[in-house]
């Protein structure tokens, strides 16, 4: 061997060997890093940022639902001559809300890395914690406003008219009670008889508490707006519970006018399913078969008392519309799809709006989290998207999603309410 080459060797080595032993370090150190990123550790801390932010996020959107009916009330009882900040401060904390749900349902999925969590979870934190304090700027200068320019004999009328005003919306809550339970089984109407019992007491404590607010509202070395705050709240639950009232009553008689089209629709659907499988290959055409025949089965069983649990129905028979849709798979020409999902659209709604609506009313009455919420608000933004889509088949998969998202918020609320003894 040369000198030269001997010399070239030499060199080459020992610089090989330091660079393949700097290589080897930087992967141990690449890896260990990114191992330490998703440690059990790692992985706590980031649950722990999301869960703080979630706790802020809830916190905003109690705010918000007390910035609606401030806001509307501003506008009723003061004639529109009230600071717009309040206003302005409801817009805000509706978009950030709105925003961070979104956020905060994206890193609450599964395989999310736990800095990706901490980052968002942090930018959640943050902007909804600047809502909060605009909201509470906005509504101390309201207050201030309110204090200056309404005497507390002024606010115990407005709000005694509001009272009447709700009566009169409210009518005879046990009159709808009796309407339903005279044609439909208990479980169609057990939701809107505790609703209306609640909305009638709450009515009466707001009515009390109104009572005791004109006492000390004459008598000037006493405070009336305790007992105002306190008539306003039951107000406000009053209000709550008689739209809860009033839309199961619409959905149950809505369900059992749509029952026997419904029904009809899904009857045709397994028919044109049948002639589908007649084209399939021997072991696909068994298998759809099976599952023909369950669906029907299962069908014919929720007929049978459709008269007298129509919601329950129309939600059996939508659930029903989706597994034949997978059961079909690929087997369905494109026209054949979209002319399944048009027929299946309107039940899949109304099955999604009752599944909203419950758990709109589980969410109000319990100490909901961020997931609760969080998929309560996914289900109204997928019910609206369903019903703004021209596509019936774009439409009838967010009417699905709405139907889960739904589902999945009013059992985190249940959980929530059942866990704090409420």
């Amino acid at each position: 061997m040369t000198d030269p080459a001997a010399a070239f060797l030499g060199w080459l080595v020992p610089a090989v060997v330091v660079f393949g032993v700097t290589a080897i370090a930087v992967a141990v150190l690449v890896w260990a890093v990114r191992r330490a990123r998703r440690s059990p550790r790692a992985r706590a801390a980031a649950e722990q940022a999301r869960t703080h932010a979630g706790a802020t996020l809830v916190r905003l959107d109690d705010e918000v639902g007390e910035l609606d009916l401030e806001v509307g009330l501003s506008g009723a009882l003061y004639g529109g001559d009230a600071p717009a900040s309040l206003r302005r401060a409801r817009l805000t904390a509706q978009h950030v809300r709105d925003d961070g749900f979104d956020e905060y349902r994206a890193i609450s999925v599964p395989g999310v890395a736990p800095a990706e969590i901490r980052r968002v979870a942090a930018r959640i934190d943050r902007r909804a914690g600047e809502a909060l304090t605009t909201v509470a700027a906005a509504r101390a200068e309201h207050g201030a406003w309110v204090r200056a320019n309404v005497s507390a004999v002024g606010q115990v009328d407005a709000a005694r008219r509001r009272l009447a005003e709700l009566r009169a919306g409210m009518g005879d809550p046990a009159a709808l009670v009796a309407e339903l339970s005279a044609r439909f089984a208990e479980d169609e109407w057990r939701d809107a008889s505790h609703a209306a019992h609640a909305a009638v007491a709450e009515v009466a404590e707001a009515s009390r508490l109104l009572d005791a607010a004109a006492a000390r509202a004459a008598d000037p070395s006493l405070s009336a707006l305790p007992d105002l705050a306190s008539a306003e709240r039951a107000l406000r639950k009053a209000e709550i519970d008689a739209r809860s009232l009033e839309e199961t009553h619409r959905l149950v008689l809505q369900a059992a006018q749509a029952v026997p089209d419904e029904i009809a629709a899904a009857r045709a659907a397994l028919a044109s399913a049948s002639h589908t499988r007649q084209n399939l290959e021997p072991a696909d055409a068994e298998r759809l078969g099976d599952e023909l025949h369950a669906i029907e089965a299962e069908l014919n069983r929720v007929e049978a008392s459709a008269g007298r649990r129509p919601t329950r129905t129309v939600d059996t028979v939508a659930r029903l519309r989706g597994r034949l849709d997978l059961a079909l798979g690929d087997a369905r020409t494109a026209q054949q799809r979209l002319r399944g999902a048009r027929t299946a659209l309107p039940g899949t709604l109304a099955a999604a709006r009752g599944a909203i609506a419950q758990a709109e009313a589980s969410v109000a009455h319990s100490r909901a989290g961020a997931d609760a919420r969080s998929r309560l608000i996914s289900a109204q933004h997928e019910l609206a998207q369903a019903r703004q889509s021209a596509d019936p088949v774009a439409a009838i998969d967010a009417a699905r999603r709405a139907l889960r998202d739904a589902e999945d918020a009013k059992a985190l609320a249940d959980y929530a309410r059942l866990s704090s003894g409420a």
